[in-house]
Formats: C-alpha cells, structure tokens, sequence
C-alpha cells in the first residue's frame, strides 16, 4: 500500500447507467488501498447497484436522494459536509443526464447540490450509448466542464450492453484508479512541463525471425513515465518492445529498432523540458539484414557483420536547449563511476543513474532497482526501492537541479 494513499477521502457519486453494476468493485479497490470513501447514489442508480453492498464495503451509510432533504440527518446537510469532508469528487459512471446537470449547476437533487458545493477536484467518468456520447449537447457540456478544469475522461470503446458497438463504455477499474491516484497525488511539481522519457530494449533483427536484444523489461522507464504524468507532466513515452500496458495518460510512441528510436526522438526533442534516455537501446545492428530466414547447415558457421548505431544521448546533448535537462541511464557491471563520468561529459548529461546490472534481485524484470545517481558538482546519491519509488526521487532530483539546487 503506497503511504500517500492512506486516508485520502473520496467522495464517489454513481448515476443511473448499466455500468454502475461496477461502482461496487471500484469502491471496494479504493478501500483496499486505505482510502475513506462515502457515496452518493441518484435515484435511478438505486435501480441498478444495492446501497446496502455498497454500505458494506465502505463501511459506512450510503447517501440517496431521499436523504437530501431528510430531517433524520438534523444539522449535517449532506451536500456541503460531504465535499467539506472530501479530498475528491469522482463520478463513475457519469450519465449524459448528470453531465448536463453538472454544467448547467442545476442543485435539484442531491448529487447536483453536492456538484454545485464542491471546491475539490472533480473527475467525471461519462458512460453512455454512442449516439447520445456524440450528440452535440453532450459534448457541448463535456467541453465546458473541461474549460471549467474539472477532468471528463473519454469512455472506451467496444460493445455495449444495449447492443451498440463504440464509444461509450466505462473505463476498467485500472484506469479510473490511475486518474484518481494522479489527482491526489501530492506533487505537482511539473504541471506543464513536456517530458520526454524511453524504455525497453531495442531488437536489431539479423533475418525475419531473429534479432538481436537485450533482457531489458521496461519497467523502470514507464514506471518514470507515469510519475512524471502524476505530477502534472504532459509525457511522452518512446519505447522498445515490451509487454508491459502502456501507462495511462501518455503520449506512447512505439518503436522496435535502435534507428526509429533515434528518429523518434530526433522528432520529439525540440519541445521536450525534460529528457530522460532510460531505454537499453542496441549499440549495434546487423551491417546487412537478411530478407529470408537463415538455414542452418551441416557445419555451417556464421559470422555477423556489426556496426554502430546512432548514439541517441549524445545527440540529445549535441541538440540541447537551454532550459532542456538531459537524463541518461547507464547499465554497468565494472567501474562505474568513472565510466558514468565519462558519459556525462561525452554525451552532455545534466546527470546519470547508473545501475549495476550484476546485483541480484535489482535491474531489468525486477520490481525493484537500485541506481548511483551522479550530477557534476554534487555528491553521488544511493537510492533504493521500488521502481516507482527510484523514478519519483529521481524526479526530485531533477527538480532540484532545474531550480539550481
């Protein structure tokens, strides 16, 4: 469980769409993760989704809209002392009825009373059939709630349970987690900034079926890619072939070979702030690729003719702009220091991590990672953890550093 997320108050809201059947197991993930949860139901989301599951699982009373004007409740007005309360006002899933309601600040009901008082973030989640999604009123109130600020997430697409096929459906569980995590996040450090980051191997492919790589996961350049978006970063993700899913929020830029990634971020550089190189990319590459698949023969050798590929750090430093910080890793299993110096100056890094990929239970398809992090005129730093934990004190360094620290 991630410290951060212990007794984060959310403040659910659940309008009447079939996908509402999933609030229970939302909410229930929420809990698990040590958030408060209270929850608002509309009336027609009572037809759908049973207050008394859901009262279950948070552990505490379910707010319907017979509870809006109820004398039971005396002095605590449920609309103002339940976003009071709240960190975050979520509504999963959103009917088209709820955003109209939320943009035209109508407060008839409970949860648009509740709308009307809220002063926290706002995340809608709408979900509804593919005609209503795109009809222009819709949209009209999705684009003004997003002028307002507040976050409307576009529905997946897919089929649907009124038989329809395309946008319209409830995001998973995964998702919607992410969007909450990132709103309630405690920094937001680099809100506005571009960061461009890369990850995984690279394969070098000597005939169709065969290729040269490297067991690099991936893990530790998305895991730096979904910190930087959850701290208010516009990411772009370059990044080799891996299996992991691709981190929600990101301009994602997939790649296979050493050369498209050079290309790729040759293309995506000039307007990056933030440069991080985390990506184990191939130093060499078959001088000739063969068009058909290599039979092996009775006594046969093979030899393979290598050469180098395009230093991507170097030219990322060659091209730099003031203001751009550069980032390079370094995978390293002798001298570490003096090569990662080395780097530094050669390629024109802001700084380096380096890791020592003979470690055990660290390094590439592990969780966890431990890097030597090395910014000239500083002292080198351990750090150790997970990789979500190694991205997110790498980005206070880098921080630090771009305020001149």
């Amino acid at each position: 469980m991630s410290q951060w997320k212990k007794n984060k108050k959310i403040l659910f809201g659940i309008s009447g769409g079939i996908a509402a059947y999933k609030a229970p197991d939302i909410l229930h993930s929420w809990i698990k993760a040590g958030c408060e949860v209270e929850t608002i139901l509309t009336k027609a989301a009572e037809e759908f989704v049973s207050p008394l599951v859901l009262s279950t699982l948070s552990g505490r009373c379910v707010w319907r809209e017979s509870d809006f004007l109820s004398s039971e409740k005396g002095w605590k007005i449920p609309h103002i002392s339940l976003t009071e309360w709240a960190d975050i006002f979520v509504i999963a899933p959103c009917t088209a009825n709820v955003l109209k309601m939320c943009a035209e600040g109508d407060s008839s009901t409970l949860m648009g009373a509740a709308l009307l008082a809220n002063r926290n973030p706002l995340l809608l989640f709408p979900a509804m059939n593919p005609n209503m999604l795109s009809h222009a009123e819709t949209q009209a109130n999705i684009n003004k709630l997003m002028s307002r600020g507040h976050t409307v997430v576009n529905p997946d697409c897919g089929l649907l349970a009124c038989g329809y096929e395309g946008q319209g459906r409830l995001p998973s569980k995964e998702v919607i987690n992410e969007y909450v995590w990132r709103a309630l996040y405690p920094k937001r450090d680099l809100e506005g900034l571009n960061v461009l980051i890369t990850a995984g191997p690279t394969h070098e492919y000597i005939d169709p079926v065969r290729f040269i790589s490297n067991p690099s996961s991936g893990k530790m350049g998305y895991a730096l890619a979904k910190q930087a978006w959850y701290r208010g970063a516009n990411v772009t993700l370059i990044s080799g072939p891996t299996s992991l899913p691709v981190p929600v929020g990101v301009n994602f830029v997939k790649v296979i070979t050493a050369e498209e990634m050079y290309d790729a971020c040759i293309k995506n550089a000039p307007t990056a702030d933030i440069m991080i190189k985390a990506a184990a990319v191939g130093d060499f590459r078959v001088e000739k690729i063969s068009s058909n698949k290599i039979k092996r023969d009775k006594d046969m050798s093979l030899t393979l003719n290598l050469v180098q590929n395009k230093d991507i750090a170097a030219k990322l430093g060659e091209i730099k702009r003031e203001g751009q910080t550069l980032v390079g890793f370094a995978a390293e299993t002798q001298n570490f220091v003096g090569n990662a110096r080395k780097k530094i100056e050669s390629k024109k890094l802001d700084m380096i991590a380096v890791n020592d990929v003979l470690s055990e239970n660290i390094g590439f398809e592990s969780d966890n990672n431990k890097i030597s992090l090395i910014i000239p005129g500083s002292n080198i730093e351990e750090i150790e953890g997970t990789k979500e934990e190694v991205a997110d004190a790498l980005f206070d360094a880098i921080i630090l550093k771009r305020q001149g620290c």
